[in-house]
Parts: structure tokens; C-alpha cells; sequence
């Protein structure tokens, strides 16, 4: 059989029996490529910058700093006690309103929806990071504490070496599944035009006037992001975790 003859037989079939027109979604692979960049740029860079911010703030709620406290106490029930599009459309519709921020220089940034998500998901998911390495922070056993005060290590040190360690460790499950619901909550992006997933299967099903197969692609690559998120995990855990049972065994 030619290859033309193979080639037409898999387009009838994917038009007339497959659930998804795979071959015409093959013809927009670039589209849906394009879309899965943008989502995992929107997931890893917000996620990275959110856990870097993160630390400094868990530590402050955790050791009750006078004034930062409160004040990052608020920042975290703002940001966790309302929805993530709220907050987006606020900064990419509401921040065109105020004349002193179009005549600033933060306009050069706010004008374009990619920062405006950008920032939108780094200041939820600090809230929520910061939140997570809060509680665990505060689960450390005190007798690690005292062990390295003993030892004569300063305030920094111990936290370096010891309390960032021991918290990391506590929150990464908490942290998977904050990675993952940051993924579900890309979605957002394409609501102020960014191609991510969702998009490119918006853009897809209304270039054909198609009903759900765009959306059939975009949850199963939703599904194979989680898959890897969950593996690299679990592996992360095994590295840090090996401790454990020997532990249990004892």
C-alpha cells in the first residue's frame, strides 16, 4: 500500500470515526506547541520567582517579626481569599485607569497582558508558597533547634543549615500539589489573549467550528504535565526522603 493510500485512510478514519480529528490537529501541531510553551513558562517562571520571595516571607510569619508579620499575614489573605482572575483582571483591566501608572514607567510592563500574567501568578502563588513553608517552618522538632544552638550556630546559620532544610522537606508534598493547581490555574492566561493550552484549543475548535476536540487535546496534555509534575516529584521525594524508612525500620 503507497503511502498516499496509508495517509487518506487515516484522515477518513480520523474524520469520521476518531472522537478527535487527530490528523487536522496534526496540521496545527505548531499552534498546540506554541501553547504548551507558554503554559510551562507560565507555570516554572512565576513558580521559581514565587518560591524565592517566599522564603524570606514564611520565615518572618514564623518567628512572629513585629510589623512584617501582620503585614505579610494580610498580603497572604488577600491574595488566598480571592479568586486568581479577580486578580488578573484587575491589574490587566484596572491598572489602565490610573493616569499616574500609564505615565510611568510601570506602564511599559502593565500595557501587555503576558507581564500582567506573569505578575498576576507570581503574587498568588508567593501568598500560597509563603504559606506552605510557614507551616512547616513552624513543624521543625525543637530539639534540631536546640541541637544547633548548642553547636553555637548564629540565628542565620541555624536557619541555612538547619530550619530551611528541614521545612523544605516537610512542605514538598504540600508544594506538588501547589505546582499542580498552579497548572490548572494557567487556564486564566487565555482569557486576556495569551495562546497557553486552553487557547490554542479555543482557537482551534472555533477555526473549524469544532465542539470538544481541541479540549480533548488540551486535557491530555494537562494530563501528561501532571503525569511528569508527579514523577519528578515522587523522585525528588525518594532523594530527600531516604531517610525515613530506615527510620520507621529502627
Amino acid at each position: 500500500m503507497m503511502l498516499a493510500d496509508i495517509i487518506a485512510d487515516l484522515t477518513s478514519f480520523s474524520e469520521t470515526w476518531s472522537p478527535v480529528d487527530f490528523m487536522l490537529a496534526a496540521k496545527h501541531l505548531d499552534l498546540f506547541l506554541l501553547g504548551l510553551r507558554n503554559t510551562i513558562i507560565l507555570l516554572i517562571g512565576p513558580l521559581c520567582l514565587a518560591s524565592l520571595i517566599a522564603i524570606p516571607l514564611a520565615a518572618a510569619r514564623a518567628n512572629r517579626v513585629p510589623v512584617a508579620s501582620p503585614l505579610i499575614f494580610a498580603y497572604t489573605y488577600l491574595f488566598r481569599g480571592t479568586p486568581l482572575l479577580v486578580q488578573l483582571y484587575l491589574l490587566y483591566y484596572g491598572a489602565a485607569q490610573f493616569s499616574f501608572i500609564r505615565d510611568s514607567a510601570l506602564w511599559i510592563i502593565l500595557r501587555e497582558a503576558w507581564w500582567c500574567v506573569f505578575i498576576s501568578f507570581t503574587l498568588c502563588s508567593t501568598a500560597y508558597v509563603t504559606e506552605i513553608l510557614r507551616g512547616a517552618i513552624e513543624a521543625v522538632p525543637p530539639g534540631e533547634i536546640e541541637a544547633a544552638k548548642a553547636c553555637g550556630m548564629s540565628p542565620f546559620t541555624l536557619f541555612r543549615r538547619i530550619v530551611l532544610p528541614s521545612a523544605l522537606r516537610r512542605a514538598l508534598p504540600a508544594f506538588s500539589n501547589e505546582v499542580i493547581f498552579s497548572l490548572h490555574a494557567t487556564v486564566i492566561a487565555s482569557t486576556v489573549t495569551i495562546i497557553d493550552i486552553l487557547g490554542a484549543a479555543r482557537q482551534f475548535n472555533n477555526k473549524y467550528y469544532l465542539g470538544f476536540d481541541g479540549f480533548i487535546i488540551a486535557a491530555l496534555l494537562y494530563m501528561a504535565l501532571v503525569f511528569i509534575i508527579n514523577r519528578g516529584f515522587k523522585f525528588w521525594e525518594s532523594k530527600w526522603h531516604r531517610h525515613l524508612p530506615h527510620q520507621r525500620a529502627a
